[in-house]
Order: C-alpha cells, then sequence, then structure tokens
C-alpha cells in the first residue's frame, strides 16, 4: 500500500513537472529554470522515500564539466537535486515512460551510442555549451553498473572540457540503507532489469538514502583525454565509498 501511494504521488508530481515544463520554461531566466528544478526534484526524493546527503561543496557556476558513476535512472534525480545541471545521456532515455519527457524538458542532450559522428557532433555541441558557461554532467562508463566496482571511463567526451578549456569535477553517488550504511540495492539499474521493474522496487524500498560527494575541480594539466579519464576513474571511485 506504501508503494502505492508514494507511486500516485509520484506520478502526480510527474504530470505537475511536464505543465511547469509547457507553461513557464520559456519565460523564465536560468537561474529561475534551476531553481524550479532543484525543487521539483527535492519534493520527488521526498515522495519516492529517498533521504539526500550532499558532502563537499556543489558548483555554483560553470563552465563546467561533472563526471560520476552511474547506476540507476535515479542518478539524474538525484544530482539534479543536489545542484541542477545539463545531463548528456544515451538516446534511450529519451523514451522512458514520464521520466524521458521530464530530463528532456530539463535541457538533457543526447548521444546515439555506436554512432562516431554523432559522438563528435556531440563533443563539439558541449564544448559550445561549456563556452556559454553551462555546468554539463556526464557519465563517463557509458551504463549503469552494479555499484560493486567502477566500469573503464570512456574519455572522448572529455575532449569538450579541454576543447573549451573547462575544469571537469568529479562526482561519487551511492545508495545507501540509512539504517546499516550498506549499500541498497533497490535503485541499481543494470543488466536485464526493467526499468519499471527497478522504480517498483525503489518504491517499496525503506531506509533508502542517496550520497552525492563532490570533489574539486580538475584542470587538463596537459593531460590528454585518455590519462586525464584514467585518473577522474580513481577520484569517483574514491569519492563513491560510503
Amino acid at each position: 500500500m506504501r508503494a502505492l501511494s508514494r507511486a500516485v504521488r509520484a506520478i502526480a508530481h510527474v504530470v505537475r513537472g511536464l505543465w511547469i515544463i509547457r507553461t513557464e520554461f520559456g519565460r523564465l531566466t536560468p537561474s529561475q529554470t534551476q531553481f524550479l528544478v532543484r525543487e521539483w526534484t527535492r519534493r520527488m526524493l521526498v515522495i519516492l522515500g529517498v533521504d539526500l546527503v550532499v558532502r563537499g561543496t556543489p558548483p555554483e557556476h560553470g563552465p563546467l564539466l561533472q563526471v560520476a558513476n552511474h547506476m540507476s535512472w535515479l542518478d539524474i534525480l538525484v544530482m539534479n537535486a543536489a545542484r541542477p545541471s545539463r545531463f548528456v545521456s544515451k538516446s534511450d532515455a529519451r523514451h522512458w515512460p514520464l521520466l524521458g519527457s521530464l530530463i528532456t524538458g530539463a535541457g538533457t542532450l543526447y548521444i546515439e551510442r555506436g554512432n562516431r559522428r554523432a559522438a563528435m557532433r556531440m563533443v563539439h555541441h558541449m564544448a559550445e555549451r561549456l563556452e556559454c558557461g553551462d555546468i554539463l554532467s556526464v557519465f563517463p562508463e557509458g551504463t549503469t553498473g552494479d555499484g560493486s566496482a567502477l566500469l573503464p571511463f570512456h574519455a572522448n567526451l572529455l575532449q569538450a572540457a579541454i576543447a573549451a578549456r573547462a575544469p571537469v569535477l568529479p562526482v561519487g553517488l551511492c545508495f545507501l540503507n540509512s539504517h546499516s550504511g550498506e549499500p541498497h540495492p533497490a535503485p541499481v539499474f543494470v543488466g536485464d532489469t526493467w526499468l519499471i521493474g527497478s522504480i517498483w522496487a525503489t518504491l517499496n524500498a525503506e531506509h533508502l538514502r542517496a550520497v552525492v560527494h563532490y570533489g574539486e575541480p580538475q584542470a587538463d594539466h596537459g593531460r590528454d583525454r585518455r590519462t586525464w579519464a584514467t585518473d577522474l576513474r580513481a577520484e569517483v571511485d574514491r569519492l563513491r565509498q560510503p
């Protein structure tokens, strides 16, 4: 019954979010839009029963490229609740039920996996957005993991930060049981797990805590993108530890 109640309230909140995107976003300043995104996502986490903990210092302004580990569909909501940004996501996310419309309306940039030309166009587009002062967020593992270990970081999208001379901020994410301190499996969306199944598991979860841990911004300092990706992976791995 609790899960059903959460589901009904979450759907209503999604509908409200879609209405805000359609009626408000076109006439608001970027800072006003970011405020609405942050408040909407924080309310959604409350509805889902997710306790948000922020460690470190969220960025105040761009240009900045955030890189984070990736475990769940919930990652975007959690990071936007801590500090809204424009995400770069796989094109599949555009078609997620309800959530796809929301993250599209919030300004997500989509990249087609396996399409080299599309990836290069995205790098140029990201560099342009960084030069305009945006905060962008990427998941350089390229897919979700189960949280036990990080997958290798793809280095291609770091070229946008190098081209725009923008710093990169490592961010570690983890989901914990707030009572035991152990990793919480409910939000994990990996392998053969269906999106609806993962959402339902989250709606049923107890004592779910999301931790967003910000590191320190890094410049490339002459590193090529592969070396930088390796160094960032090590820092994200440190930050994601409970």
